[in-house]
């Protein structure tokens, strides 16, 4: 079956780009976000959801293996562990808490990651609605070696007045 979401761009924000001020800070965090286009027909969001589970840009370990048309891990966890089902929808300000706190844990963001995580991922959460977070899946939905991301965050946002759907993921390595 052909997917009916087309795929637009990536952009990928490393925190290790960015300059701390305390040296020590954990920067191995990254925020990776993928855009695809919506299908010209009117999609409700549970078949958005498989949509978007079915397309090869799904298919990222987020491990440093890329995107793999043919893989079998999503993050953490296997693929076929991740259903619509297991999306929750969520508002925008606890979406926004979450992505802070993760982001602001040991220090607060310099100022240009501020920035580049304003323009990438705080609008993109502001315009979208509605929103879904990727609920916790469980030990037997964890890939073999699934355990790499010490925290992993992951929302879908879906805007059709701009007609996307983004897949944010926001983790720790």
């Amino acid at each position: 079956m052909q997917n009916r979401l087309t795929h637009v761009d990536n952009t990928f924000i490393n925190f290790r780009n960015y300059e701390y001020q305390d040296s020590r800070s954990p920067a191995f965090r990254w925020v990776d976000v993928k855009r695809l286009r919506l299908p010209a027909e009117s999609l409700g969001d549970t078949q958005l959801l498989a949509e978007l589970i079915g397309h090869e840009q799904f298919r990222d370990d987020y491990a440093g293996g890329g995107v793999l048309p043919e893989g079998i891990r999503h993050g953490p966890y296997w693929v076929r562990a991740v259903t619509p089902d297991a999306y929750q929808p969520l508002d925008h300000r606890e979406s926004d808490r979450i992505l802070r706190t993760w982001a602001n844990q040991f220090e607060d963001v310099p100022v240009d990651l501020a920035t580049d995580l304003q323009r990438e991922v705080f609008d993109r959460l502001a315009s979208a609605e509605p929103i879904y977070y990727l609920s916790e899946l469980g030990d037997e939905a964890i890939h073999d070696w699934g355990g790499v991301h010490s925290e992993f965050h992951e929302f879908v946002l879906i805007d059709r007045a701009r007609g996307l759907i983004t897949l944010l993921v926001a983790a720790d390595d």
